[in-house]
């Protein structure tokens, strides 16, 4: 990788996004491939590259039922891609290099620091160990806990089939199912009112959704908060908040007519798998205008930095409303915890919002008028595309060639990262020390 990129001279950031295309062409290839289809016969090439990208996104967004359209070895092959777009391209060919004992340089070590968003080089060889074991660890316990709920329904050794897949895909926010078995694209909603599987399933999500970095917090502070990084506490704090209030409104507003238990778990579920997972156990045509709009706000802001999820991030949303707040109160910086937010993260923060925002929009506008579909639906599709969380209204099959090209883009841009994005594609202006004049805009 050193000797590349000194003949070629990429960035970091061009080399992690090169790594998520490559995936995604080799996973398009193999699912190419005859025996990929329960039918033996090739898929369409723009199927099985929306498949790909969907998967090593770890997105969701299918045109074809997983369980009934995909064999056995197309879902292999589904299932190798989440994990490795779940847990990083990067992070994935790090652990295979020191597995095989080779030399890591320093640049491949910054790489990983780009990639997984640590805060500095020292001690990021040991942090991939951790965080593969740790995913391991967590995709293991998760496949053990679904294994019962399934042996109810299935034999033995597809139970145990269905519960690694469903263990991985739930780690990874991936929403990958098969439960196209029981009928065809209805992900959980047959297990809606099961408390054990949601419960395991709803761990599953949060737990890959925070960050490797914070794992790393908790495992070293343990319950001592204080000494937690400022980031794991934004993290913690924010996710909580994005549980817990969208919860009660959906309890409320959405699902009052269900009984209590089911009314809890509808509630919390939708509270927790808009935010990049995107299993369902609810219809999402039976939400409100009010309950749609919520869930695209969810799904826009997603997970954490260096996770296992996509979207604006929750440190992002975090940093946002703290600006906001700061100008509210004549403050001149952001501060929370006893600490003031650089004035750097906030600008990031804001181009980041406004760059996931526009593209959303802009993407659910041209799909509307192309498709002829409301724009409200293709605004549901959009921000499940660029949040990479995988929830729909059914419209995906359906969609033309253009429109998939679109939420394909926008599935890639999601999971890679939109500075990331930016800082690959875009060359760096940054050639003069010198500065222009300054004067005042009001806004507001």
């Amino acid at each position: 990788m050193a000797k590349v990129h000194q003949k070629i001279k990429l960035s970091s950031f061009q080399i992690i996004l090169g790594s998520f295309l490559l995936i995604i062409l080799v996973g398009t290839g193999l699912l190419c491939l005859p025996f990929a289809t329960e039918s033996g016969h090739s898929p369409q090439f723009l199927e099985a590259l929306f498949t790909a990208t969907s998967a090593t996104c770890v997105t969701g967004l299918i045109v074809q039922d997983t369980a009934t359209f995909w064999s056995g070895f197309g879902q292999l092959v589904i299932i190798i891609l989440i994990q490795i777009g779940g847990m990083g391209v990067v992070t994935m060919a790090m652990a295979l290099a020191v597995i095989s004992g080779k030399k890591i340089s320093l640049f491949e070590r910054s790489i990983m620091q780009d990639s997984i968003s640590a805060d500095q080089v020292g001690g990021i060889l040991k942090l991939t160990r951790f965080i593969i074991l740790g995913s391991l660890m967590f995709e293991l316990l998760g496949a053990a806990f679904l294994l019962p709920v399934f042996m109810k329904t299935y034999a033995l050794k597809p139970a145990i089939g269905h519960s690694l897949f469903h263990a991985i895909s739930a780690f990874c926010n991936a929403g990958f199912d098969l439960m196209g078995d029981v009928e065809k694209f209805s992900s959980f909603t047959a297990y809606a009112g099961n408390i054990h599987l949601n419960t395991v399933v709803i761990l599953l999500i949060v737990i890959g959704g925070i960050g490797f970095r914070t794992w790393d917090d908790i495992r070293t502070n343990k319950t001592n908060f204080r000494r937690y990084r400022l980031q794991s506490k934004l993290i913690l704090c924010t996710s909580l908040f994005l549980i817990i209030l969208p919860a009660v409104y959906f309890f409320c507003a959405e699902f009052d007519g269900l009984p209590l238990k089911d009314r809890i778990l509808y509630s919390l579920f939708q509270s927790v798998t808009t935010r990049t997972a995107g299993f369902n156990t609810a219809d999402q045509n039976t939400l409100s205008g009010a309950g749609l709009i919520l869930t695209i706000l969810l799904m826009l802001i997603g997970g954490s930095p260096g996770s296992t999820a996509g979207g604006m991030k929750t440190t992002t949303f975090a940093i946002l409303s703290l600006s906001a707040l700061s100008v509210f109160r004549h403050h001149d910086d952001a501060t929370i915890f006893g600490r003031r937010i650089p004035a750097e993260t906030v600008r990031n923060a804001t181009a980041i919002f406004v760059l996931y925002f526009e593209l959303f929009l802009a993407a659910a506008c041209i799909i509307s008028r192309i498709e002829g579909l409301p724009i409200l639906t293709c605004m549901y599709e959009t921000a499940s595309a660029i949040g990479t969380v995988g929830m729909t209204m059914g419209i995906t099959p359906q969609l033309g060639t253009v429109s998939r090209c679109i939420i394909i883009f926008l599935m890639i841009f999601g999971r890679v990262g939109g500075l990331t994005m930016i800082y690959a594609t875009l060359p760096s202006s940054r050639k003069f020390a010198s500065k222009l004049p300054q004067e005042q805009v009001n806004v507001g």
